[in-house]
């Protein structure tokens, strides 16, 4: 797509389409309506959101690459983008079809269960999917994303029999663990938290190399304390689609750093068990790069890939 030359001085005088390729509720729909709150203050714009949930996030981020590179079409980004690259099974190649903005946040995982569920500790799920193998129901938010990885990946570790149950986002996988129809979920700690502290959803373990910081959450164990390597952690940023003119693109990128950084935007991911990353663009391209590499080796080696693959055809 051609560049679109527009004067620096006058960008934005208009609206900026935020795209969250998954549904409202999840992880990445919470960091978008907190970017929201104060995007007006720094950008002298305001931002729309637009849920495009669907396909492990390929339907809003096929969007997205798709989008006229004006600044006026910007996007969340997260780890599943990273993975379904490397699936090449997409319309587009994430990594080279989309520009990083900024990251916003780094986090763990958690794999939680309802609490009315007979298992208090990890030790005591393994042992019951062993007793009852293909029994247990994994929701995850979509075939290839990153929670059908963890989910995968926690499988082959313990060496227990998965089944998988893909929904189109977070809240509806959370929905389903609180309905009883799924029993286990990898989760955004967000997206979680209050259903910890009103005593529905108990967590088992953390994918971290240390204990979360978060009161809700620092008496859960690392899978690392349980004797498991799982610590693969989820980030969420912004993109744009490639080829947006350099005076836009920096003068974006600017502002939403000025977005990210802002105290109350800190004080407002705080309070959903989140903590500030930022990286700028340069940055975020170069972990773009470095997370890659590592998912690619984790997946071929663990046999993930070719499992996933086979999977999505």
């Amino acid at each position: 797509m051609e560049k679109v030359a527009i004067p620096v001085q006058k960008y934005p005088e208009r609206p900026i389409t935020m795209i969250v390729p998954f549904s409202v509720g999840g992880g990445s729909d919470l960091i978008a309506r907190s970017l929201e709150k104060y995007a007006f203050k720094h950008l002298g714009q305001p931002l729309v959101i637009i849920n495009k949930p669907g396909g492990a996030g390929t339907i809003g981020w096929n969007e997205l690459a798709g989008e006229n590179p004006d600044g006026y079409t910007i996007g969340i980004t997260a780890s599943d983008l990273l993975l379904l690259s490397l699936y090449e099974s997409g319309k587009y190649q994430y990594t080279t079809a989309l520009d990083p903005l900024a990251q916003v946040t780094a986090l763990p995982m958690v794999l939680a269960v309802q609490a009315g569920q007979p298992w208090h500790k990890l030790n005591d799920l393994i042992e019951y999917a062993k007793n009852h193998p293909g029994e247990l129901k994994f929701g995850n938010a979509g075939i290839g994303g990153f929670t059908h990885v963890l989910s995968e990946t926690f499988g082959q570790t313990t060496d227990i029999v998965i089944k998988h149950v893909p929904f189109s986002g977070a809240n509806e996988t959370t929905a389903a663990l609180l309905g009883g129809h799924i029993q286990v979920i990898f989760a955004n700690p967000m997206v979680v938290r209050e259903h910890v502290k009103s005593g529905t959803v108990r967590i088992l373990a953390v994918n971290n190399e240390q204990r979360m910081v978060d009161p809700i959450f620092n008496s859960v164990p690392t899978f690392k304390e349980q004797g498991l390597e799982i610590t693969l952690s989820n980030w969420y940023g912004i993109a744009a689609p490639k080829e947006m003119p350099a005076n836009i693109k920096n003068k974006l990128a600017k502002a939403l750093k000025e977005v990210i950084t802002d105290p109350e935007f800190r004080k407002d991911m705080e309070g959903m068990s989140m903590s500030i990353e930022y990286l700028d663009p340069q940055e975020s391209q170069l972990k773009w790069i470095n997370d890659s590499q590592m998912l690619q080796k984790t997946l071929q080696e663990s046999g993930i890939l070719e499992q996933i693959k086979t999977q999505k055809k």
